[in-house]
C-alpha cells in the first residue's frame, strides 16, 4: 500500500477545471455586481462567504472529532477533510470584501449618529480597528489548527509506528473543538450577528457550528461516492461506510434543529424586546414563508427521508441529499442575516445566484486542487486495515 496507490483520480481533476470554470465565470458576473448594485453585492456576499467558511470549518470540527474518538468512520473522509481545511488561506482572502463592505453591513454600529443606541460596552467592542483585529486572530487561531493536524497526520503516514504521535493528535483534538466552538461563536457573533447589534442570543454560536457540521458532511459525503466511482476507492468503500457517516448527517440535523428550536423557544417564552426582535422580522410576512421553507425543507424532509436504512446506505441517493443539504444551508443563511436589509419583505436578486456560485465555484477548485496533493486514504493509520477489508458488517 504505496502514496502512489491511493493518488487522486481523474475525476478530481474534472472537478477542479469545471470549478474553475463556472466559478470564473460567475466571479466576472458578480465583480460586475459589485461595480453596479454594491449593497446588494454585499448582502449576498455575507451569506456566501458564510457557507463556503463552513465548509472548511466544519471538515476542521469532523477531522478533530474522529482523531478524538478514532472513530472508523472518519478515515475514509480524513484526506478530504483535510484538504477543505487547507483551503483557510483562498478563505482569509476572500475576507476582504467583507472589510470593504463593513459600512453597508454593519452601519447600525459603524455610523456615529447611531451610537446613542449601543450600550457602552458595544461602543467599546464594535469598532472596525478591533473587529477587524478579531477576525485576524479568529483566522491565527484556525490556521495554527490546520497545521498541526495536516503536518501531524502527513508525519504519521512515515513514522506508522509512532504511537505517541497517534496520541499526540487525540489529546490535541479535544481542546482543540473547544477551541473551534469558542472562536467560531465569536467570529459569527461578529460578522453575523452584529448585523443587529441591538439582539443578542448565547446559542447564536451553536446554531451555525451545528451548521458548518451539516455543510462539511454533506460536502464530505458527495466527494467519498464520486470518488468511490473509480479506483482506488471503488474496491474499499462499503455500504457500512456510507451508513456511518450517513447517520452522523442525520445526527447533525437533528442538533441542529434543536439549537435552533432552544433558541425560538427561549425567547419566545421570554418575550423580551430588545429579543424578540429577531423572530418578528423572520417569521411574519414573506419572511414567515421562507422561515416554512426551511423548517420543511432543511429538517423535516431530510429527516423522514434519511430515516431508512437502505437510503443511508444508497450511493444513488446520498449523494443528491448530500447536495441538497448543502443548497439548505444557503437557504438557511439567507434567512439568518436577509432579514435586517429588507425588513418590509423578501428581496431576491440575480446576484443572490451568482455570488454564492462565484464562491463556490472558486473554493471547490481549490479544494480540488488540495486533494490531488495527498494520498486519498491515511496510509498510517494503524486502524485503516479494519476499515478497507473486504468484510461487510
Amino acid at each position: 500500500m504505496t502514496a502512489q496507490d491511493y493518488k487522486a483520480p481523474a475525476s478530481v481533476d474534472r472537478l477542479k477545471l469545471r470549478a474553475f470554470a463556472v466559478g470564473g465565470v460567475a466571479l466576472v458576473l458578480a465583480v460586475i455586481g459589485w461595480v453596479i448594485k454594491p449593497e446588494a453585492f454585499y448582502h449576498s456576499y455575507i451569506m456566501s462567504y458564510m457557507l463556503v467558511l463552513g465548509l472548511a470549518l466544519g471538515s476542521l470540527g469532523l477531522l478533530m472529532l474522529q482523531h478524538l474518538t478514532s472513530g472508523q468512520w472518519g478515515l475514509l473522509i480524513r484526506r478530504p477533510a483535510e484538504a477543505a481545511t487547507r483551503t483557510l488561506p483562498l478563505l482569509a482572502a476572500l475576507f476582504v470584501p467583507i472589510y470593504f463592505g463593513m459600512k453597508t453591513l454593519y452601519n447600525e454600529w459603524i455610523d456615529p449618529t447611531k451610537h446613542n443606541t449601543l450600550s457602552e460596552m458595544q461602543k467599546w467592542y464594535l469598532t472596525p480597528k478591533l473587529f477587524i483585529g478579531r477576525a485576524i486572530l479568529y483566522f491565527v487561531i484556525w490556521f495554527a489548527l490546520v497545521l498541526i493536524f495536516n503536518a501531524w497526520s502527513r508525519r504519521q503516514d512515515v513514522e506508522r509506528e509512532d504511537r505517541l504521535l497517534r496520541r499526540r493528535l487525540k489529546m490535541v483534538a479535544g481542546p482543540g473543538i473547544i477551541l473551534y466552538v469558542f472562536v467560531l461563536s465569536f467570529a459569527v457573533i461578529d460578522w453575523c450577528m452584529s448585523i443587529s447589534p441591538h439582539w443578542a442570543s448565547t446559542i447564536y454560536g451553536f446554531l451555525f457550528v451545528a451548521g458548518q457540521l451539516i455543510s462539511s458532511m454533506s460536502l464530505m459525503i458527495a466527494i467519498l461516492v464520486m470518488l468511490a466511482s473509480s479506483e482506488p476507492l471503488a474496491s474499499i468503500l462499503k455500504k457500512r461506510h456510507l451508513h456511518d457517516l450517513a447517520k452522523l448527517l442525520f445526527a447533525f440535523n437533528m442538533l441542529w434543529a434543536y439549537f435552533g428550536f432552544s433558541q425560538l423557544l427561549i425567547i419566545w417564552s421570554g418575550n423580551q424586546p430588545e429579543e424578540i426582535t429577531f423572530f418578528h422580522s423572520r417569521l411574519y410576512g414573506s419572511w414567515g414563508l421562507v422561515a416554512i421553507i426551511v423548517l420543511v425543507f432543511h429538517f423535516f424532509v431530510p429527516f423522514f427521508v434519511l430515516l431508512p436504512q437502505d437510503v443511508k446506505r444508497s450511493t444513488r441517493w446520498m449523494p443528491k441529499i448530500a447536495i441538497w443539504m448543502i443548497f439548505m444551508r444557503l437557504v438557511d443563511l439567507f434567512w439568518l442575516t436577509r432579514p435586517e436589509f429588507s425588513l418590509g419583505g423578501v428581496q431576491f436578486t440575480w446576484l443572490d445566484i451568482v455570488v454564492p456560485v462565484a464562491l463556490l465555484g472558486l473554493w471547490l477548485g481549490f479544494f480540488a486542487m488540495q486533494l490531488q496533493r495527498q494520498p486519498l486514504l491515511p496510509l498510517g493509520d494503524p486502524k485503516l486495515a479494519e476499515v478497507t477489508s473486504p468484510d461487510e458488517h
